[in-house]
């Protein structure tokens, strides 16, 4: 496997009225190709920041960052990677396909080929049949596959997530987690997906960076070794709850507010 995400001491310091805020401290870190690594931590962890740094939308003020061997500046005009949102984000006045077609017109690809890659794309979320529709007549997690659908559509080496499925019901984000562990295994793109679930990270994942509260420090990085085949039951195996509970443990004895 090659190194497509590496940092080295990388902090971020936000500028604020009220003063500095330390957001991101001493992030050391490397992600393979192909893998699925989740985010974990408290509320104001720093682990949205953190993608956000690797997306090229918010600028570290300390260490170094690479994205696929570059400045993460390259990488996003090299359109490296696919940014899922917490929400949808798809526009109201565009159909479902029109709104998977955007970056591609923005790409300047030629309508028969957004077309086939439209008709691709919703296949692997499972919306065919779905790209004349409306956002506003669709499920609050057909609009998230939508937009999955959307960042996949230019063949991106990288999907990041920021808590995709967070607003969703619990039996509505089952089924999505199932839908993307297959999606990953068909792409064998590189996953980057921030989570407050525990079940979610260790269902998901390959390995779990569990963060500690601001400034947002790297507490423990978890390997989730439960092979490829992970049906929903698979949470009630000993193997997942131990790894559930070393995330749990790593979260409580990185919950530290003396900083």
């Amino acid at each position: 496997m090659s190194v497509v995400i590496e940092t080295a001491g990388l902090d971020l310091t936000f500028q604020t009225n009220d003063g500095p805020v330390h957001a991101l401290k001493d992030i050391n870190l490397q992600i393979e190709r192909g893998e699925f690594v989740s985010f974990i931590g408290p509320s104001g962890c720093g682990k949205t920041t953190l993608l956000r740094v690797i997306a090229d939308l918010e600028q570290p003020t300390g260490g170094t960052i690479s994205v696929n061997g570059v400045s993460p500046s390259q990488a996003r005009l090299a359109r490296a990677y696919g940014y899922v949102f917490q929400a949808a984000a798809l526009y109201p006045w565009r159909t479902i396909g029109g709104n998977i077609s955007l970056p591609l017109e923005v790409m300047g690809i030629s309508k028969e080929e957004r077309t086939e890659r439209i008709a691709k794309n919703l296949d692997l979320v499972n919306l065919t049949g779905f790209d004349k529709k409306f956002p506003w007549q669709l499920s609050g997690g057909m609009q998230q596959r939508a937009s999955i659908a959307r960042a996949l559509c230019f063949d991106p080496d990288m999907l990041l997530m920021d808590e995709p499925f967070g607003a969703l019901d619990e039996i509505v984000r089952d089924h999505l987690n199932e839908q993307l562990l297959k999606l990953w295994a068909k792409t064998k793109k590189t996953v980057v997906f921030v989570t407050h679930s525990i079940p979610e990270a260790v269902f998901l994942s390959t390995r779990i960076v569990v963060m500690s509260p601001r400034p947002g420090r790297i507490h423990e990085i978890i390997d989730c070794d439960l092979g490829d085949d992970r049906p929903l039951d698979i949470r009630e195996t000993p193997k997942f709850l131990e790894i559930a509970h070393q995330v749990r443990e790593g979260l409580r004895l990185g919950h530290s507010y003396e900083d």
